[in-house]
């Protein structure tokens, strides 16, 4: 997991279940994007949500998550600081 630390002190990631991070105290979740299929089972990661593209197709869901999970970091995480 990422984590990146504004200057004004406030934390930004990419959702992950493998720490608890609401025990550090308040947080917001929000969507930043989409992981859908299509009517012939592709898989679509739509970062409209985040001003960015419509990936994919991908044959499985996995990498239309992992495609998510890298565009994410690289335009929402790195600009959040």
């Amino acid at each position: 997991m990422e984590l990146v630390v504004s200057p004004a002190g406030d934390v930004h990631y990419l959702y992950d279940e493998s720490i608890d991070l609401a025990s550090l105290g308040p947080m917001s979740i929000r969507r930043a994007s989409h992981v859908e299929p299509d009517e012939q089972g592709r898989w679509f990661a739509d970062l409209s949500v985040s001003h960015g593209p419509l990936l994919g197709p991908f044959a499985r869901r996995s990498d239309a998550l992992q495609a998510e999970a890298v565009w994410l970091s690289a335009h929402r995480l790195n600009s959040a600081s």
